[in-house]
């Protein structure tokens, strides 16, 4: 019988079938990194604006707040501090994330004005920070294949008032092709007024009023159709837009205009994409934490099944294909996954690359000050517990050349 993981922290044992122990040799990997459970920090983000209030936090944590001083608005707290329960965290002022993740939204270096992507947005953390970092302009779309999740993300928007910019689409991130609003070509009417037709004619059903978590009869009959057409066909093809933000660009538009899809020009596409891929999630101490109560022959299917290797590492390459096609010309992508494996890491950058000859893997400057170590192939990153004091993620940053 295996140890628990508390019998592991007093004997030094580790709480690893040999399976997994193997998987991890052969990727390099330090066992010793998964006994760190106990000392890795939770990290949270405050919201840009409640720096005064960060006594008041505390008090509320009953803990003292960690400056993270390589990446702003972070801050440590002991691994046990439970946030759910504080008004602090009820009423949007702190949100967790760890510190790793918010190192590969850093990468992107987000700019005013940027119109960002990100591809897989659930659970939603890494996508307020985005809304965040462009505050007052440009524009963010998230993306996920997982509609319950999606909806996840668009009560954290709500939660805490960031998805003015926002819009969010359930659809495959291997073939989602919408751009961002700015590159859609001027197909509105004007009429004698000088006003579009789309804007005065709120009550056509083909043009987006201002977004409402109310919904018509004939619109819930509509989605519940199209769930179930989806449910039978595995994979919805059209995008379902699920919210929408005041200053998305969204509202006045009619349907045609807001789902035309186009081949996308090198100049059109968006500025920035996250490509944070579906993974083994091996690289998460909780996560593998959570396998003594599910049973380690459940890790043995998904995290150490061959076959579903493959799937996994199929499916990421076409994800960083699909949001390298939707990054304009000089735009940047970060690619992330939180495995450790090199499978879904270093080996998914180098067949990319092999495909891709526009593609230019690029350094993140920032990463000079950043508690990581080089990945597999130069200028990729890597956080582990060991390393970083954080949950395993890797990096790759690029740019879009001219062809």
């Amino acid at each position: 019988m295996l140890p628990s993981l508390c019998d592991e922290q007093k004997t030094g044992a580790l709480p690893l079938p040999d399976a997994f122990l193997h998987f991890l040799e052969a990727n390099g990997l330090d066992p010793s990194i998964y006994t760190k459970a106990e000392t890795v920090p939770r990290y949270i983000r405050v919201k840009p604006g409640f720096e005064s209030q960060l006594l008041e936090i505390e008090d509320e944590l009953n803990c003292k707040l960690e400056k993270i001083t390589w990446l702003p608005d972070f801050f440590a707290i002991p691994p046990q501090i439970q946030i759910a329960g504080s008004e602090a965290y009820q009423e949007g002022k702190i949100y967790g994330m760890d510190a790793a993740s918010g190192a590969a939204v850093s990468a992107l270096n987000i700019l005013p004005g940027d119109h960002v992507l990100d591809l897989c947005a659930a659970p939603g953390a890494k996508l307020c920070m985005l809304a965040e970092l462009l505050g007052y302009s440009g524009s963010l779309t998230g993306v996920d294949i997982a509609r319950q999740r999606l909806a996840a993300c668009r009560t954290m928007l709500q939660k805490y008032s960031l998805g003015d910019r926002c819009r969010l689409f359930v659809a495959d991130g291997t073939s989602f092709s919408l751009l961002p609003l700015k590159s859609y070509p001027e197909t509105r009417q004007f009429g004698h007024d000088g006003n579009s037709i789309g804007m005065s004619s709120k009550n056509s059903p083909d043009i987006f009023a201002e977004w409402t978590g109310k919904r018509s009869w004939r619109e819930r009959k509509k989605t519940i159709k199209a769930g179930n057409t989806a449910a039978s066909n595995q994979i919805q093809s059209t995008p379902e837009l699920i919210f929408y933000g005041r200053h998305s660009g969204v509202i006045g538009l009619r349907r045609t205009e807001l789902f035309h899809t186009v081949e996308v020009p090198s100049t059109s596409g968006y500025d920035k994409v996250l490509v944070d891929a579906e993974c083994t999630h091996d690289g998460s101490l909780k996560h593998i934490q959570k396998f003594e109560n599910w049973g380690w022959e459940t890790l043995e299917h998904r995290v150490l099944d061959v076959k579903r290797m493959d799937s996994l590492q199929h499916l990421q390459l076409q994800l960083l294909t699909n949001g390298f096609r939707l990054l304009r010309v000089g735009g940047t992508l970060v690619y992330s996954t939180c495995s450790l494996t090199v499978a879904q890491n270093e080996d998914v950058v180098k067949q990319f690359l092999l495909r891709n000859s526009s593609a230019e893997l690029q350094h993140v400057e920032a990463a000079t000050d950043w508690p990581c170590r080089s990945g597999g192939i130069p200028g990729t990153l890597r956080f582990d517990p060991k390393t970083s004091q954080t949950s395993g993620l890797f990096i790759a940053k690029f740019t879009r050349l001219a062809s």
